[in-house]
This record gives structure tokens, C-alpha cells and sequence, in this order.
């Protein structure tokens, strides 16, 4: 029997990703009765509309408990098309795909015939959203049980027609077969006027890894032709009639206060639809230029506080600690004053992390439309309960007359918690009676999206003669505590995570602070490493038990061939890895210094990732060589660069991203462990690399650089020691 999964439980560091929402909305009261019509309405909308999910701050968990008939999750047609609901969105990770591969393994039908309905209030169960990593360790199971539990109802009809024992029928292909008569019934004859009505047991015996026949394979992704051939419609793509487009007045920067906006000279233009509603303000046009024109003749007067820039960033998170509420208490374990007497080596640094943005290539984009006092919105988010709970409250509207429908989306990188574009184009529909499309350009997107939490991390640690950790004290400061416990074995600890009041909107990021926390304490290793004067891997093995980091460590060293000899003056070679959302990384990396220019260049990686058993091993290999080349940027160069409440460079031209020419050889090692339940992969395999890369930099020219961006301008600009 192959219990059902653990109920998921929101990691304490969802503190990082508590996004403030944009916009609070006080509709009139008599414009508020219009909406609900006629009738006494009695409901409740949420006092926090991000209370809910995983961008949320300091609340309560409000998960809800997940409907446990077959025919919430699954149908079957009577062409024996199976159409499976989920609330799960894709946003570029192929979980179309790899969730339909375990439906269709279990129920024993070809991959064609699966077709996915995901991510639509209306139509599919409750969901907390696409984040975590967790579609693959908690969705997959609870749809091979739906699966398994429909092949089982369905082996008990056709035993029943047939009067032959279920144990004696073979379910296969679509189809249940009799061996001993020969014959057969398909899946849509058996389930036609039928539903599906029995209840999921919460445990029930699935197909194991090992016996997988779609599962486990490298298919094509699931409607591919449609996004290369522009088929495929995203957001930003609908028109739906009588379309406007929508365009919001932006603050003078953020926190600022609208005091007074002359809004006639928009009113007066032809077709055009103005709201203001408190803060917040905005028109919508029959095209978008016309919205562009009409947001423009408006003049608006607001008052701004002074307020912190990026170069004055690291001070101001130490000395702006939150003071309210309920803090982390700290991780002890044994002393660590103690530990660090006894060191023979000790070892105490700094290391910094500067905010960067999501830059995902499809902007928050919505398209809003309300009929018979209902609202549907398309847009773009990995959480659309969440989405439909944030509209519910800012337009005091039941929740069911909301829907909220995700097109598939063009990535997330979770950046797309929150719903600020659904709620602009769903106020200014309101108040335009028509559809109204919003779709954020660049600069909005870089400006007024919440960013990668920026953070300190101070570690004091200690080694004895023999080369293993005696001593090992950790604070984050505003990062987040996602990958904070170190998986290296040390007797006396102290590890403590602070939250801060964060001067800019900061939010979830892929691998959250794992990606913070991992880069200082590989960083850290590494220099402990050189102190002891130890081979980087043989000290970290000579500090791990655990079984599962240390293959991913040794496969990750063997690929890369390590130890390497240089061959030519400034190159370099380094690694770093981790565990996390239960998933292993080790990633080695080989850097080249230019002599003259100082830029780093970074010729090769190596990643060993392990995960558990593997789903679909070509959707895997992508995710971790995407994770890679997203983690190129927030190593090398991108930082958001801000001052008195203004980014200072909100465009591809100012913000660095990695070009296609610097992209390296990057190699995937995939272990494949079918003894060990599927993990997620969209976040880990991101953690290793920057410490990697950092540490490769410290071998080719004996500079150890503790923040990141590590180059943003080049080594040869940068003060740095050794």
C-alpha cells in the first residue's frame, strides 16, 4: 500500500515572500450594491488578501481540504478521452506533461489521450498554487490514486458485466481485457452515463517506479507544436469584443501618497473610461495607444517620503529589524562558544545579496470581463485561488463570482504570486462595463513587481586538527530561512534567521533563500577548505554523513573530473551544493578570467542533481540546465539598482542578463532513484551554482568575493581582498 502524501505545510521562510499587495480599492457603496443585485448577500471576504498562500507573510495556514470523489479529478468520456482537472498551473516547467505521463501510466491509457484542465477556479479542485517544488511530490501521487482508484471502479464494472473475478481482468491501453474469453471493453464504453462517484482512499496501491511504463520516459513535451508555432494563446494574445486596454497612472515612487490627479482632460477624450479609487488611478481606451495618450495628459501631484538607496542597502537591513510579532526563534545545538575554543582554525564573514528581479519574458498581463454580475479573469499567476481570494476582498465581491483562468504562461520564476494586474483590469472593467485587457510593459514589470529578497548572512565557524567542523553560527538577515540548516555534520550550532522591514517590495524567488543561504555557506566551505589547507571535496566529505549529498558531490566531481589541472594562467575551479525541498545539487564549475578586461567568463558546469524517482528525464535535464543559465545572472551581474523610492534601471538595456554567448557547456548528471518517492526540481538545482562560480573565481586569482553579484562590472573594478 503506498500511503497518501503528508499534508504540505508552508516552510517558516514564507516570511520572504510576503508581498504587499499594490492597490486597496473602496468602492461606493452605492456602486457596491449595484454589483450584487437584488437579494440579501451574506459572506466574508479575507482581511489579508495574500493570507492565504505561499507569498504570504506572518499568517495562519488556510488550506482546504481537497474533494475526494474520482470525478473532481477525472473524467472519462465516452470516446475514451480522459480529461483531468488540477489546479496547477504551467508556467514553462512541463508539468502538463509530466503530470499527465503518471495519470496516464496509472489508468493504463496512451499519453494522447490524456488532456489537462488546469489552473480555473471554476472547474478545478482547490489548489494553494505552483510553487515549492511541490507539484511533483504532492500532485503526481494524489493523481495516480485518482487514477488508480478509477482503473479499479472500472476492472470492478467490467467484472460485473462479465461475472469474472476484477483479480482476473487486465486493465491496458484504454481498455479492460478478459484473457480467458478474449474479450474486450474500452474505457468509454464502460464509463458512458456512468460518473465516477466513488471516494479516494487515502492510501491505495500505485504503480511503484520500478514498474513504470510512461512514467519515468523522455516524451514530448505536451502540446509543443502550439507554442512553436504560435498557436498557443497567452494572456496578452486575447481579444475577446468590445476589447479595451487599460493603462495605470504609476506612483512618483513607491509609498508615495496621491494628493490631487486632474483628470479632465482625459475624461475628455473620445472612448475613454477613467477610475480613480484612493491611490489608485488609470483609463482604459479602445487601443492601447490611446490609453498611453490618455494616462498622459493626467496630472497628479503626490507626496513621497525620503527613503534608502541600494548603496547604503547592507546597513540599513542590520540596522531595521522588524519589531513586531512573532520572531524565529534561533536552531541551537550544543555550544558553540565551546566549539570555537576548541577550534584550531576559526573563521568569522560577511557575505551580502542584492535584490534582483524575475525579468520572466510574458509581463503580468490580465484581460477582465464581468457578466450578470460576475467576474472572469485570464491572467498569468501561479496561484489562481489565491488570485480569485485577493479579488474577492479588493472589490467586495463573494468569492464565487470570481473565476480566475491561467492560460499557460510564459514562466514565473515566483514572480507571479500575487494578482496585481487582474486587479487593475478587473476595477477598470467594472467601471467600463467592458472587457479590459491590461498587459504591464518592461519597465512596470522591472519597477513595480516585488523582487528576490535582498539579505546579510554573518557566519562565525570553527575546525579542529582533523579537518571537521567544531563550530558553526549562521544569521540571515532579511534573505528568508528556505536552506538556512547546514547539511554538514557539526556538534555545536546557532543558526537564526531575522526578518527586516524591507525598504523595497520583495517577494518569492525560484529557490527562494535557498539560493542566499547556500551561496554563503558553500562560500564559507570553501574558505574553511583553503584554512585547513584540505581539497575542497575531500573536506566537505569529511564533513558528511548524509548518503544522498555525498553521490551527488561524487558524481557531480567524477563528471567534471575533478581535481583538474590548469593548463593556462587565470582559470579556475570550484564547486558547491545542497540539499533542499528534497532535493540533492552539486555543481562544479570551470571559470577563465580575461587578463586584460577582467570579465569573468564561465566555460563549464557540471550538475549532479537527485531527486528521487525521475518523472521524465529530458523534462528534468531542462530544468536543471534552465536553472543554471537563470542562476548565471544573479551570480555574475544582475543586482536592481534603486535610490529614494526609484529604480535606476528598469530595462533590459541597464538591468544584465546572461546573453546567449555567454551561456557555457552545462551538463547534467541525472540519478535516478526509484527506491525514493519523486521531489520536485524547479528550484533546487538552482542553489549550487553561485557558490561555485565564487569559489572557482577565489582559484583563478586568489580574490574572494563575498557578495553577489560577484563581477557585476568586472573583476578589475571591484575593491575586493583576498
Amino acid at each position: 500500500m503506498t500511503a497518501a502524501p503528508a499534508k504540505f505545510v508552508l516552510e517558516p521562510e514564507r516570511y520572504e515572500i510576503g508581498s504587499n499587495a499594490l492597490h486597496h480599492f473602496s468602492l461606493q457603496r452605492r456602486e457596491f450594491f449595484k454589483m450584487l443585485g437584488k437579494g440579501i448577500a451574506i459572506f466574508s471576504v479575507s482581511p489579508n488578501a495574500v493570507a492565504g498562500q505561499e507569498s504570504g507573510g506572518r499568517r495562519g495556514n488556510r488550506d482546504q481540504e481537497q474533494p475526494k470523489d474520482i470525478s473532481s479529478w477525472l473524467h472519462i468520456n465516452d470516446d475514451g478521452m480522459v480529461t483531468v482537472f488540477t489546479g496547477k498551473v504551467e508556467v514553462g516547467q512541463n508539468t502538463r506533461t509530466t503530470l499527465a505521463q503518471s495519470v496516464a501510466d496509472e489508468l493504463r491509457v496512451p499519453l494522447s489521450s490524456i488532456r489537462m484542465v488546469m489552473g480555473d477556479t471554476a472547474l478545478t479542485p482547490f489548489d494553494m498554487g505552483t510553487f515549492g517544488s511541490r507539484s511533483t511530490p504532492y500532485m503526481s501521487p494524489q493523481l495516480r490514486r485518482v487514477a488508480s482508484a478509477a482503473r479499479d471502479l472500472l476492472l470492478e464494472q467490467a467484472s460485473a458485466e462479465w461475472k469474472t473475478p476484477a483479480d482476473k481482468l487486465l486493465a491496458n491501453d484504454g481498455k479492460i481485457t478478459n484473457p480467458a474469453s478474449g474479450a474486450t471493453l474500452t474505457y468509454g464504453q464502460l464509463a458512458q452515463r456512468k460518473t465516477l462517484a466513488r471516494e479516494i482512499p487515502d492510501a491505495d496501491p500505485v504503480t511503484p517506479p520500478d514498474q513504470w511504463t510512461i512514467a519515468g520516459k523522455p516524451v514530448p513535451k505536451v502540446d509543443a507544436r502550439a507554442f512553436v508555432t504560435g498557436q498557443h494563446q497567452y494572456t496578452p494574445d486575447l481579444r475577446p469584443a468590445n476589447l479595451l486596454h487599460g493603462k495605470v497612472l504609476r506612483p512618483a515612487s513607491f509609498g508615495a501618497t496621491l494628493v490631487s490627479a486632474d483628470l479632465a482632460a482625459a475624461k475628455a477624450m473620445p472612448g475613454v473610461v477613467v477610475v480613480r479609487d484612493e491611490n489608485f488611478v488609470a483609463v482604459a481606451a479602445p487601443t492601447e495607444r490611446a490609453a498611453e495618450k490618455a494616462i498622459a495628459v493626467i496630472h497628479a501631484d503626490w507626496k513621497t517620503t525620503p527613503q534608502t538607496s541600494s548603496n547604503q542597502l547592507y546597513s540599513y537591513l542590520k540596522k531595521n529589524l522588524e519589531t513586531d510579532g512573532e520572531h524565529q526563534q534561533p536552531y541551537e545545538k550544543g555550544s558553540v562558544v565551546n566549539g570555537l575554543t576548541a577550534a584550531t582554525h576559526r573563521l568569522e564573514q560577511t557575505y551580502n545579496v542584492a535584490y534582483i528581479a524575475h525579468a520572466p519574458l510574458e509581463p503580468r498581463a490580465a484581460l477582465a470581463e464581468w457578466k450578470d454580475e460576475k467576474l472572469t479573469v485570464w491572467t498569468g499567476t501561479q496561484r489562481p485561488f489565491g488570485v480569485q481570494e485577493e479579488l474577492s476582498a479588493a472589490l467586495h465581491i463573494p468569492k464565487d463570482r470570481v473565476r480566475v483562468i491561467v492560460p499557460d504562461t510564459g514562466s514565473a520564476y515566483g514572480g507571479k504570486h500575487t494578482g496585481d494586474a487582474a486587479l487593475e483590469a478587473a476595477r477598470l472593467a467594472r467601471a467600463a462595463n467592458r472587457p479590459v485587457k491590461i498587459v504591464w510593459t518592461r519597465e512596470e514589470e522591472f519597477a513595480w513587481a516585488y523582487f528576490r529578497p535582498a539579505g546579510v548572512i554573518e557566519i562565525k565557524s570553527g575546525i579542529s586538527s582533523d579537518g571537521k567542523l567544531s563550530a558553526w553560527e549562521f544569521h540571515n538577515y532579511n534573505s528568508g530561512a528556505s536552506g538556512i540548516q547546514t547539511p554538514y555534520d557539526v556538534a555545536n550550532q546557532r543558526i537564526q534567521f531575522h526578518p527586516v522591514n524591507s525598504p523595497l517590495r520583495q517577494g518569492s524567488y525560484r529557490g527562494l533563500a535557498a539560493t542566499a543561504n547556500h551561496f554563503a555557506r558553500e562560500s564559507h566551505m570553501d574558505e574553511l577548505a583553503h584554512a585547513a589547507q584540505i581539497d575542497p571535496l575531500e573536506f566537505r566529505l569529511r564533513n558528511l554523513s548524509d548518503a544522498r549529498l555525498r553521490a551527488v558531490f561524487e558524481s557531480a566531481a567524477k563528471t567534471f573530473g575533478w581535481p583538474r589541472t590548469k593548463i593556462q594562467t587565470r582559470q579556475g575551479f570550484g564547486m558547491g551544493g545542497g540539499v533542499e525541498k528534497n532535493g540533492y545539487v552539486a555543481t562544479c564549475a570551470e571559470i577563465a578570467v580575461d587578463q586584460n578586461s577582467g570579465d569573468v567568463r564561465v566555460v563549464r558546469i557540471v550538475t549532479a542533481f537527485e531527486c528521487g524517482a525521475i518523472v521524465n528525464p529530458d523534462g528534468l535535464r531542462n530544468q536543471i540546465i534552465g536553472a543554471n543559465i537563470m542562476g548565471l545572472g544573479g551570480a555574475l551581474f544582475e543586482s536592481i539598482e534603486f535610490e529614494n523610492g526609484r529604480i535606476l534601471n528598469p530595462r533590459f538595456a541597464q538591468y544584465r542578463l546572461p546573453r546567449f554567448r555567454e551561456i557555457p557547456e552545462i551538463e547534467a548528471v541525472l540519478i535516478d532513484r526509484k527506491d525514493i518517492p519523486p521531489a520536485g526540481a524547479g528550484e533546487t538545482p538552482i542553489v549550487g551554482l553561485a557558490p561555485a562560480i565564487g569559489n572557482a573565481i577565489f582559484d583563478a586569482t586568489g580574490i574572494r568575493l563575498r557578495n553577489l553579484p560577484l563581477v557585476p562590472r568586472g573583476l578589475k573594478s571591484l575593491k575586493t581582498s583576498a
